[in-house]
């Protein structure tokens, strides 16, 4: 059957490729029906469908998952440039529209939107009542070649080449615990405390090498995948955790333990993809992001106490 990828087997269409794209990345039927947003049984259904029109296995089944057969492979390589070429296509079209409407997809950290931005956004809405705004909490860095955004907020030192835009200013961080926590354990040394600390979706903050660096044997009770999740552990009395000025300063309930450290610093940068730069709605937002953010350097950049 492997060798027989032929003769009576029908086209294939984007849909069918792109399902099996999902499953070949994912390796699980229920990994690939997340990422869709289907459910198991379709992906199970379509990927039968799909070998036996074609004629051809695509994937050996496993109790731990799906893994490519050699035809799978082939069809999984061809499917990528196909999907590179089509979304490139549909990048180029955007970036010719003039109009300010239509649909744009903000990735934007959790904290910052709803602590500073989100009162911004609706300040453009109501600027630009056309434009849909689908804003995107997510921590990771969304792919702006696949479009999982067309802007994207992000917290790096080293934003990707395939990306344009500008930094915004410096993002400054420091340690803050809770009062009632340094009331009980305050006198100890950084060694001895309790340590609250991003999961592996936030291991590009410089807080995760700052601390094997300088207490390699210091005690994480407690790891979040959301920069509000250890602020919320911290206003707990849970621990010490590295939080950036902006998120922190302004509530009471924490204190600052140092002044920002240099070790703890990210920057700020707002990004599109090249081919998105002249879209109408996408210069509008980069520029009106870029004022409201200028408004708030002191804050980001832990000025105001």
């Amino acid at each position: 059957m492997e060798n027989n990828l032929c003769m009576n087997a029908q086209p294939v269409d984007w849909n069918d490729l792109h399902l099996v794209l999902a499953v070949c990345r994912e390796g699980t039927l229920s990994g690939a029906a997340r990422s869709l947003g289907v459910n198991h049984s379709t992906v199970f259904r379509r990927i039968g469908a799909i070998e036996t029109r074609l004629g051809v296995r695509l994937f050996e089944r496993f109790s731990h998952g799906y893994v490519m057969t050699e035809a799978g492979q082939a069809i999984y390589e061809s499917s990528e440039i196909i999907e590179s070429e089509v979304l490139g296509l549909t990048r180029k079209l955007i970036g010719r529209d003039l109009h300010l409407k239509g649909v744009l997809r903000v990735a934007v950290p959790d904290a910052l939107l709803l602590k500073i931005l989100m009162s911004h956004f609706r300040r453009f809405s109501q600027s630009y009542p056309d434009i849909e705004l689908e804003l995107i909490t997510s921590n990771n860095y969304l792919n702006l070649s696949k479009r999982e955004a067309d802007i994207a907020i992000r917290v790096t030192q080293s934003p990707t080449e395939t990306a344009i835009g500008r930094k915004i200013c410096a993002l400054k961080s420091t340690l803050y615990a809770s009062e009632d926590y340094l009331a009980e354990n305050g006198d100890l040394n950084f060694q001895a405390h309790h340590w609250l600390m991003p999961a592996e979706e936030l291991e590009h903050l410089p807080v995760n090498q700052w601390l094997i660096k300088n207490y390699p044997g210091a005690k994480v009770i407690l790891r979040s995948n959301t920069l509000l999740g250890l602020y919320e552990a911290a206003l707990q009395g849970m621990g010490i955790s590295s939080l950036p000025c902006f998120l922190a300063d302004p509530d009471t309930r924490l204190k600052r333990l140092l002044s920002p450290v240099d070790e703890l610093d990210s920057e700020l940068w707002l990004l599109t993809h090249p081919d998105l730069r002249r879209t109408a709605r996408v210069q509008a937002l980069m520029e009106f992001l870029k004022k409201a953010l200028d408004t708030h350097k002191n804050q980001l950049e832990g000025v105001d106490i």
